[in-house]
């Protein structure tokens, strides 16, 4: 099981989404990267974002939202051993 080019670029996006607030959405413009650009849509049809080109987080999206920052925030911990 790996991640895909195309799941990499949906975590991108998601760690984009500002959690300390619900108020705030990103808009993806139809000049970004062509992944960038399907990674939002795939997103909105996966039910995570409510437009095809970004607005808000879901319910689910919060959820994945979460997940990826921890997971980036894991990844990229420095260890001291």
């Amino acid at each position: 099981m790996t991640f895909t080019v195309e799941n990499v670029a949906e975590l991108d996006l998601l760690l984009l989404f500002d959690l300390s607030t619900s108020q705030a959405g990103i808009k993806v413009h139809k000049e970004a990267e062509p992944a960038v650009l399907a990674a939002a849509h795939s997103l909105f049809e996966k039910g995570l974002v409510t437009q095809a080109d970004g607005g808000y987080l879901t319910t689910l999206g919060i959820a994945a939202a979460e997940h990826a920052q921890a997971l980036f925030t894991i990844l990229n911990a420095h260890s001291d051993k």
